[in-house]
């Protein structure tokens, strides 16, 4: 997931896995072989040693053995990639089987995509947990299969922390100011990390707009990028962070999340949004580090919790080679709660379903993802289900940032990012 919030990228080579399942003979299959399931899958890893080969070596002998005469084809792409060629094969018209990526709506819009209805058995395709349903469905029908999952929680360096005596929660805007602050006293380099350049700005963004009331679409799911509470927002990060100077040297807008977490992991960071395998690698390097919700506005009722930001990635099966009753084999074995647990507990990552979430088969879950899962129950995804997301959030990553620089308005840059939306026709 590069363009996403979670994940690690793969390397900069092209991962190709051909696996020919156990028993069916040495055949690539091929779009009028009706024994071989071809899927491209994004590379979740980032070495050899985390790659995501070892799973789907597993899945495919495995799948095998309980389905003699069938083979599988997979093809491994680093996130940066996928998206773009798997566009690219069904152009060319010879789409995979499946594809597991970061977007699926620009598919379902041309109709090339099978159901969920039309794949899997009827308690399946509602084992999926609520938000993650949603946000794979275009109008009632859901073609995005959530596969694995994240939300964002607050981490803070508790060491950082105990040095500017920063001892009580923090729940509201204004006791994230105060911590910041007391933080910047004790020199910490970035008090609170806020990475607003373009590699995942839309995804600090909502998280902030989400705690003031706001968002990416109003109640009717239309596009609502310059509504009151959002002005309000990035007005009030620029006046009580940016311009007193607590979130560090790197102007926002040119300070990329990866750099952000780096720093975290550096131990030059007090406080940032953060996710699950972010988390395990700072205690791992020896970081006490905590995470709490996500603080809200002031202006919050008191008990409200506005929902966090969520983020998945889809598995969605193509018409195109017509193998219907085959990809909804594989699937149901492939959402079996020890295999979707495994895949998600090698990346620290959540399972989509209820099942897997709450029987933690294969350790897909443990103790320290318990908070993510309870934020992505009831959190808040991207309006991936539109197919002009992608040109949106292109848009909200390449101009966000500029809205707390010297001298500008945050309203005109909002507006002018909702009229660039507009004028390439990308309002839902």
């Amino acid at each position: 997931m590069r363009r996403r919030i979670f994940g690690a990228a793969a390397g900069a080579a092209v991962l190709g896995l051909l696996v020919p399942l156990a028993g069916c003979g040495s055949s690539a299959g091929g779009d009028g072989d009706d024994t071989t399931l071809r899927l491209v899958a994004a590379e979740y890893g980032d070495t050899p040693a985390t790659s995501s080969k070892a799973f789907w070596d597993k899945m495919a002998e495995n799948f095998a053995a309980q389905n003699p005469g069938m083979k599988l084809q997979v093809q491994l792409l680093p996130w940066a990639d996928i998206d773009r060629e798997v566009s690219r094969m069904v152009k060319a018209g010879k789409a995979p089987d499946m594809a597991l990526m970061g977007a699926y709506s620009d598919f379902a819009a041309q109709g090339k995509l099978y159901s969920a209805e039309e794949l899997l058995s009827i308690s399946a395709e509602a084992n999926f947990l609520p938000p993650l349903a949603e946000a794979g469905s275009v109008g009632n029908t859901l073609y995005g299969l959530p596969f694995v999952a994240s939300s964002r929680l607050l981490f803070y360096n508790e060491s950082l922390f105990a040095k500017a005596g920063v001892t009580t929660p923090i729940k509201t805007w204004s006791e994230l100011k105060a911590a910041a602050k007391a933080l910047k006293e004790k020199g910490v380099k970035y008090p609170y990390a806020l990475p607003l350049g373009p590699e995942e700005a839309h995804a600090e963004a909502l998280i902030w707009e989400l705690s003031n009331g706001g968002g990416y679409a109003d109640s009717s799911g239309n596009y609502s990028l310059a509504s009151d509470q959002n002005i309000h927002t990035f007005r009030w990060i620029k006046t009580n962070l940016v311009e007193p100077g607590l979130v560090g040297p790197v102007p926002p807008a040119q300070l990329n999340r990866a750099d952000a977490f780096a720093a975290f992991l550096r131990g030059e960071v007090g406080m940032l949004n953060g996710y699950p395998s972010l988390l395990h690698e700072a205690k791992a390097k020896g970081i006490s580090v905590r995470a709490m919700e996500i603080p809200v506005s002031d202006t919050i009722g008191a008990g409200e919790r506005p929902p966090t930001v969520g983020v998945a990635d889809w598995m969605m099966a193509f018409k195109q080679n017509g193998k219907r009753v085959q990809i909804g084999k594989f699937l149901d074995f492939l959402y079996q709660d020890k295999n979707l647990s495994d895949f998600a507990g090698r990346y620290h990552l959540l399972p989509s379903t209820v099942s897997a979430a709450r029987t933690r088969a294969g350790g897909g879950i443990d103790d320290t993802d318990t908070a993510f899962l309870t934020a992505l129950r009831g959190a808040q995804l991207y309006p991936v289900n539109d197919p002009n997301w992608v040109t949106v959030s292109d848009t909200i990553k390449r101009n966000i940032g500029r809205s707390l620089e010297p001298g500008v308005d945050p309203k005109s840059v909002l507006e002018s990012i909702a009229e660039k939306s507009r004028e390439a026709g990308k309002g839902r």
